[in-house]
């Protein structure tokens, strides 16, 4: 799947909320950071809106095991 911009990529939207997850995976909590993150997630998850992929990475982070998984996945995508 190719990753196309969105309008939200213009902002960060829901990777606000994601300062535990950057800090876990070692990475700086920046704008440009986040920007990246999101375009990583969206295409991880296979989502294209910024609702659709905070939906889901809210379900994942919600458990122990999942959440390392995200972890793990954002830190990966910045190596």
């Amino acid at each position: 799947m190719e990753y196309e911009p969105t309008e939200c990529d213009q902002m960060t939207c829901y990777t606000r909320h994601l300062k535990e997850v950057f800090e876990k995976a070692g990475i700086e909590f920046t704008k440009e950071n986040k920007r990246q993150a999101d375009k990583y997630f969206k295409q991880w998850l296979g989502k294209t809106a910024c609702s659709e992929t905070w939906k889901e990475l809210k379900t994942r982070l919600e458990d122990p095991a999942n959440k390392e998984e995200v972890v793990k996945n954002l830190r990966a995508a910045f190596s």
